[in-house]
């Protein structure tokens, strides 16, 4: 069995202060992880925390913490896009606080395994729940063109036609399994830039979030996220690259009344379900400290949103 990987959450103090536990308050934990953020808001008061990941690894290594905390902490396995429908099974009907935890944790990309990083050889996999098409079966399938798009779309990857007919031609000789043969076949495509990074790094990206669904997830679990929280509740979302800050910031400005403008014209039972659902505490997003980017690297490119959830009642689709 491997040792357990180290795993540090990412910006823990903002996102204990902008979900402020409180004794009696319930709190959803979306993205588990190793339960960083979990472990907080259980020992900041007597909160009851229900926690979620679609991990099956990340659910066996919490059955510790489970029992550490029985009965305040409830640990479910699920994508934290269907959080309200976990929720429902338990019983629970509103929450005072949500921390969502964006993008891939450090336990699944330091296992190379588990095929989520280039960094060591491993299966071309990662897949979150270990269930349905890895990388491989998308790699090794899907047209020169539709693989483009992926990139391009998913990764930015301005290369992307470049790569994905690199992939085709390559797969033609044998399928491609593993996570070094991928990257070697991207290097060779893609130019070095001057910025540093490994020209392999928004491939594989944008393959993760194509595989995980991951953009889908996340505007279903804001959807969530309003018709779980109590008015008063906060939303503190983290997210680590531009396309997942872009959803959530076009959310939130939308359901705080910042976005597109509601009509005066409109019937005043269409004006009355647009009130803003949302009050901004973050009207821009909050960084890590220096220190903390020292300490964890992975921190750098995160970004912290909160809002507030009002008292006016959720619309029929968020997004």
């Amino acid at each position: 069995m491997n040792a357990p990987f180290p795993h540090i959450p990412v910006m823990l103090h903002e996102v204990m202060e902008a979900l402020t536990p409180k004794d009696g308050g319930l709190y959803i934990d979306a993205t588990f992880g190793r339960g960083g953020y979990t472990r907080a808001l259980l020992n900041a008061a007597q909160t009851q925390v229900v926690a979620i990941d679609r991990d099956p690894d990340a659910i066996a290594a919490g059955q510790a913490m489970v029992a550490e905390f029985k009965p305040r902490l409830t640990l479910l396995q699920g994508p934290f896009g269907a959080m309200d429908v976990l929720l429902a099974g338990q019983h629970f009907s509103q929450v005072d606080g949500i921390a969502l935890d964006l993008g891939v944790s450090s336990p699944q990309l330091d296992d190379a395994g588990r095929g989520f990083s280039f960094a060591s050889d491993g299966p071309l996999d990662m897949r979150m729940s270990k269930s349905g098409p890895s990388a491989a079966d998308i790699v090794n399938a899907l047209d020169e063109r539709e693989l483009a798009d992926i990139l391009y779309t998913l990764g930015e990857e301005r290369y992307s036609r470049r790569v994905a007919k690199s992939i085709v031609e390559e797969r033609a000789k044998r399928r491609i399994m593993r996570t070094s043969e991928l990257a070697e076949i991207v290097r060779r495509a893609v130019p070095r830039s001057n910025d540093g990074l490994d020209p392999a790094t928004r491939s594989f990206q944008a393959l993760r979030i194509y595989v995980n669904d991951e953009m889908g997830e996340l505007s279903r679990a804001l959807n969530a996220a309003m018709n779980l929280l109590a008015p008063g509740g906060r939303l503190a979302v983290v997210s680590f690259h531009s396309l997942e800050d872009r959803i959530v910031k076009d959310f939130l400005r939308r359901h705080s009344g910042k976005g597109a403008s509601v009509s005066r014209h409109l019937p005043a039972n269409d004006r009355q379900t647009q009130d803003p659902m949302l009050h901004l505490i973050t009207n821009k997003p909050q960084t890590p400290t220096e220190e903390e980017c020292a300490a964890n690297p992975r921190a750098r490119s995160a970004k912290l949103r909160v809002a507030e959830r009002t008292d006016a009642p959720a619309g029929k689709e968020a997004i």
